[in-house]
């Protein structure tokens, strides 16, 4: 990766000896390593079996979880807060394992509809509740800074499984929980 770097500058008409940029080509490959870790993670082990037993059948809502990511067109970051609820069915997960769902998915490139996606759907998978619901609010540096440069433009996702799609009750729920506090 140095090596595409150190071309990447030169084809910019860069000098990538110059004093400014040496180590560059280095801090932008350990950068983007960084950055994309969320290839080698693992599901399974990220939960690492945080199931709980429990009688609990109300809404659980984990939100204003931060992230980062980069957009897989232009690979320009783009950032915000995830909102997650689940309704149980017999067992609850550690609160802290849905921040690090958020944060694996998010560490690769990505389209924000796809990571409120996937999300949703390994909540669905692993921890098998009545119903999930995702909403993700984010800034894309691809639209403030180059294309349309709108500064103040926010993308809002959502992904809405079981009980939050086929009830209009619970649905309704989560959003206005969502509401109250937010600009949503």
């Amino acid at each position: 990766m140095k090596e595409l770097i150190e071309k990447l500058l030169i084809q910019m008409g860069e000098d990538p000896t110059r004093e400014g940029l040496k180590g560059t080509p280095e801090r932008v490959e350990k950068s983007l390593r960084f950055l994309t870790k969320g290839y080698d993670d693992n599901i399974e082990t990220v939960l690492n079996d945080a199931f709980f037993s429990s009688t609990y059948d109300e809404m659980v809502i984990v939100r204003d979880i931060n992230f980062f990511s980069l957009c897989e067109h232009h690979m320009l970051p783009f950032f915000g807060q995830c909102h997650i609820a689940y309704i149980p069915n017999k067992k609850v997960v550690g609160l802290s394992k849905l921040p690090r769902l958020v944060e694996v998915f998010s560490r690769r490139l990505q389209l924000q509809e796809r990571l409120t996606g996937q999300i949703a759907e390994a909540i669905s998978e692993n921890i098998g509740p009545f119903g999930v619901g995702v909403v993700i609010e984010a800034q894309h540096l691809c639209m403030m800074m180059r294309g349309v440069e709108k500064q103040n433009s926010r993308t809002v996702t959502s992904a809405m499984l079981g009980a939050f799609k086929t009830d209009p009750k619970s649905r309704s729920e989560f959003l206005g929980l969502l509401r109250k506090g937010q600009n949503l």
